[in-house]
């Protein structure tokens, strides 16, 4: 019995030991689901796989249906035929598209035909670039047309220098059919140049194709108005900001009925991310992050009724929805990621509260990996708030040892941090090295309240750092964690972070990694793109000298003023194409680095973005990451 047990004991330990670790390699193999939607026959769902090519540097794509009962996918060619196409007018008429138009004269030779070769670019105002992308004139209109082959398109904003879909990431999702087919709602911000720059006030607009005339829909709103949709029973509904120059404000869905607006989540302490409605008009089922994840929740629709609005939550888990496909019948088809899966589309029994995952896409390769664990963790805060702080531990993890540790601060500085599955900012992937991994839910998160949430607006060096160190003390406490070997890592805000923290951290950390970060907030003001945040979250410019939350923002809060602080190595990464948080972020912060001869490297993209995008790049970046880790933790 003894020679049993001892045998079975060294299988299970060969077994444990031969399975692999997630590599970066392999993160950069994984296939990446979209879903796309259900047939129009209701049988099946239609999705996308992108699997990512090293080789070539780019992704391929393929398309496949999967029943809603589960079974094997089928490869098919086209998914024309197998969806409902949305710009198609219900009476199957017009067909509804976009595409860029030139609006605006910017290039030297615009002004002066004779000079052709010229290469100025002459701008009046503000929004001369967005994102990554230089304003060159034109703009996305949205155009209708017969439904049928190399029928006359007609531009319904024609002449105006409006962008809808919106710039930088709008899609067809701006733009859809009224039932009647006789109208089309778009949504636009209908501002040019500065004013552009310094507002979020977004508008849905309505075009009759009789009468050819536009008419403001939500002129009263101050803030974003986006994602229009109608309900079963034809009552325009779409998610809603209050306030103008604040992105991150509450979003809340909104139903048009009867002439009048009614806010189905006004009452409701939480931001909507997405919304589709039940088949039968009676509730809208939309998605929220809560307590560290996105779930999927419900509201009634009660009309003018006086029956109360009541929000539930649907699921729940250490996971997130990603996506409503679905929500017809009892059994809802989702999306779903968690720190260790890629997205994949599940079935989910409302009733018994059971998943079905129909989608497999990368089982095969999470089958050979040993994977790690996470924890939900609960840090008492220095004003004595409870603070959800996510913490991931290596695979095989082993508490008698003592792991490097790396703090994660999250960007945005308004987002989530939930159990999304990243291909940059991978914790499975970190935790894979050999790292623990402390994500905190620091001020600023979606999913504990909008007081939390707005907590970290004009207070970037505030509570939301103590909160920081409030989370690596704490997990630094446990005997697992080699106190000596810690690290600081994070972009885009979270960049401002590691800057920050890098002059005030108290040799609490070895090394820091930062991507994309705010290094001087005075410089950011002056060249971002999107002015209205800078003025919300900072409080204002930096000329405003009797303004003091701005005072406050551009002196206390810039990482810039304790620079004499640094002391430990630093690896700075940038994006060329990054004109959110510009080049001269990184530029400044490296040469200061240089010049008071602290270790410091710079890891330039001159093709990407705010993100990396291009496969080879990432596997740069995520060879440049752990190189650096290993060098100086």
């Amino acid at each position: 019995m003894k020679k049993t047990t001892f045998f079975f004991t060294i299988i299970i330990i060969q077994m444990t030991y031969s399975q692999q670790v997630l590599s970066p390699e392999t993160l950069w193999k994984l296939n990446r689901l979209t879903a796309l939607g259900i047939s129009k026959d209701k049988k099946s769902v239609v999705y996308k796989v992108s699997t990512p090519s090293v080789e070539e540097n780019k992704s391929n794509s393929k398309f496949y249906t999967i029943p809603l009962s589960g079974g094997n996918p089928i490869e098919v060619k086209d998914t024309k035929d197998l969806l409902a196409d949305k710009n198609v007018s219900a009476d199957g008429n017009y067909i509804l598209s976009s595409q860029e138009v030139k609006t605006e004269k910017v290039f030297g030779k615009d002004f002066y035909p004779d000079l052709q070769k010229a290469d100025a670019q002459i701008y009046n105002g503000l929004d001369y670039r967005h994102w990554d992308t230089w304003n060159n004139g034109t703009h996305n209109h949205v155009f209708y047309a017969e439904n049928k082959e190399q029928a006359t398109q007609i531009d319904i904003m024609k002449d105006e220098p409006f962008d809808s879909p919106q710039k930088p990431f709008g899609g067809d999702e701006d733009f859809i059919w009224t039932p009647s087919g006789k109208s089309i709602i778009y949504v636009c911000k209908k501002k040019f140049g500065t004013a552009y720059a310094v507002s979020t006030n977004t508008d849905l607009y309505e075009y009759n194709l009789e009468t050819k005339t536009t008419k403001n829909l939500t002129e009263s709103n101050a803030g974003y108005d986006t994602n229009p949709a109608f309900s079963p029973t034809g009552d325009l509904t779409w998610l809603q900001m209050k306030r103008d120059g604040y992105e991150a404000d509450k979003n809340d869905i909104i139903v048009r009925f009867k002439g009048m607006n009614i806010n189905l989540t006004a009452a409701w302490d939480g931001s909507v991310e997405s919304f589709k409605w039940s088949a039968d008009g009676k509730k809208v089922y939309f998605l929220a992050a809560v307590d560290g994840t996105q779930q999927l929740f419900e509201v009634n629709f009660p009309g003018l009724t006086k029956i109360a609005v009541l929000v539930n939550q649907v699921t729940a888990g250490d996971f997130d929805v990603h996506d409503i496909v679905d929500v017809s019948g009892e059994n809802f088809i989702l999306t779903r990621t968690d720190m260790n899966h890629a997205l994949e589309i599940y079935s989910y029994n409302t009733k018994k509260k059971t998943w079905l995952p129909l989608t497999k896409t990368n089982e095969e390769t999470y089958a050979k990996l040993a994977l790690p664990k996470y924890e939900r963790r609960y840090v008492t805060t220095t004003d004595n708030k409870k603070m959800l702080v996510w913490v991931i531990l290596p695979p095989n993890f082993d508490k008698t040892k003592k792991y490097p540790t790396l703090l994660y601060c999250q960007g945005g500085p308004q987002s989530p941090l939930t159990q999304f599955y990243s291909f940059r900012w991978n914790f499975s992937l970190m935790a894979s090295q050999g790292y623990i991994v402390v994500a905190p839910n620091r001020r600023g998160m979606y999913g504990h309240g909008q007081a939390w949430n707005e907590q970290i607006s004009k207070d970037w060096g505030g509570q939301v750092m103590d909160d920081y160190l409030s989370a690596i003390d704490d997990v630094a406490k446990e005997s697992y964690v080699d106190k000596a070997r810690l690290g600081c890592i994070g972009a885009s805000y979270g960049g401002y972070s590691v800057f920050y923290l890098a002059g005030i951290h108290n040799n609490r950390f070895k090394t820091f990694i930062a991507h994309d970060g705010v290094f001087n907030t005075q410089s950011m003001f002056g060249t971002t793109e999107e002015i209205f945040f800078n003025n919300w979250d900072f409080g204002g410019a930096y000329w405003e000298k009797d303004n003091v939350a701005a005072q406050k923002s551009y002196t206390q809060f810039n990482p810039i003023n304790f620079v004499d602080k640094w002391n430990k190595p630093i690896l700075i990464i940038q994006g060329g194409l990054d004109f959110r948080v510009p080049i001269g972020q990184a530029q400044e912060a490296f040469q200061a680095a240089q010049l008071r001869g602290i270790k410091s490297r710079l890891l330039y993209f001159p093709e990407e973005n705010h993100w990396v995008l291009k496969p080879q790049n990432g596997l740069v970046w995520q060879r440049e990451f752990y190189k650096w880790l290993k060098e100086t933790l």
